[in-house]
Formats: structure tokens, sequence, C-alpha cells
């Protein structure tokens, strides 16, 4: 999962009445409640091993690892993709076999059930789950033992098909709303928000969430 420093991070989402009306500290709080519960909805899938952040914030890192969450510091320090091949780098040099995916860390809706099934779906072949919207990607799986090869960025969902990566069919409304504007919060809200986030914006969070 790669992160920017969070003063960096969801500047679309800045200045909403939701989280605080432009309050720099408030802002920053939310995007780290996005990671907190996209990275533990991860940790609890049944078929995810283990779960690594890249990011050079420190707070990120203080906060995580009292989650439990192990930080890589984002080494390249070159963007998403860079940071990426650098995260999946490092894991399979671990283990040669791994299967790595990169998941988006703004879905405070995700559901563990919902990324388990998305990999049991790419069933060993490199796959991508398309956001909401069709054109974004919010997962990335890679073969066993093969490099991730990302291509996020603007129309990253076609970008990934047109590299062979194999889409993924389930719905899975909670894995593909990852969350850029105020509009995708609501629908967010509306799946049912991790812990961290509906504490932050006042909304309920369901049992299992």
């Amino acid at each position: 999962m790669p992160v920017k420093m969070l003063r960096l991070a969801k500047t679309r989402l800045f200045g909403t009445a939701e989280h605080g009306g432009g309050d720099r500290a408030a802002h920053e709080a939310l995007v780290l409640a996005f990671l907190r519960d996209t990275a533990a909805a991860a940790a609890g899938a049944a078929n995810v091993r283990s779960v690594v952040v890249v990011s050079s914030d420190p707070t990120i890192a203080t906060v995580l690892a009292g989650d439990g969450i192990e930080v890589l510091p984002d080494e390249p320090g070159q963007g998403l993709n860079e940071a990426l091949r650098y995260g999946s780098d490092q894991l399979l040099r671990r283990d040669p076999g791994a299967t790595v995916g990169a998941l988006q860390a703004d879905l405070p809706a995700l559901k563990s059930l919902e990324l388990t099934v998305a990999v049991e779906e790419a069933a060993g072949r490199r796959a991508f789950c398309a956001d909401h919207q069709g054109t974004g990607t919010t997962l990335l799986i890679a073969a066993p033992g093969r490099v991730l090869d990302p291509r996020f960025g603007v129309g990253s969902a076609a970008a990934h098909a047109g590299s062979g990566a194999h889409p993924v069919s389930a719905p899975l409304a909670s894995l593909r709303c990852d969350v850029d504007t105020t509009a995708d919060l609501l629908d967010a809200v509306a799946l049912g928000l991790g812990r961290h986030t509906a504490a932050l914006v006042g909304a309920s969070c369901p049992t299992g969430c």
C-alpha cells in the first residue's frame, strides 16, 4: 500500500465540511483514518499473509507500528508506481515465490471478505479491480513470484487491462469504493465505514466492518 506524505494526500477532499471545513490537521487525520481502516481490512482477509505500507511520512510510520502494520520508507521518492515497484521488490526478495498485490490506501469502507474474494478470483493470474467509476484501479495482483508492473495513474484500469491483467468481475462494492471526493465519501458511508473513519465523520460502523 503506497501512501503520500499526509499533507500532500487527498487534496480534493480538503476543505469539505465533513472533516473540518479546511482545517489541515483534521484533513490529515481523515487521510490517516482511511489508511488505518484499509490496512486493518486487508490484514483481516483470509488469503493475505501480511500488509506493508510504503511511505516516508513519520506520523504514518508511528501510528501504523502501533497497529501492527509494517511501514517501509519510500526510498525511491519518485511517485506512486516507483513506490509500488520498490515495495514489490522488497517483498519478493524476502520470498521469491510470493504473490504481491498493490492496494490503494483510500478504501475506508473495505470489507475483508471482499478482498478475499478478489484474490480468490485472481486464482494465480495477474489481475486488477477497477474502481467504482471503472477508470481507476483499487487493487493490482501479480502472478506468484512475478513483478507487479504497476500502471497507476489516469486511466489505470485500461492500462492494466492492456498490459494483460485479468479484470476482477465480482461486484465487491467496498473494494471498488475509493474516496477522492465528498461524493465518494458519502458512498463509503452508505457501505459502512471502518471504525477510524467512522469516528471522524460521525458515521456508525456496522458489526464486522
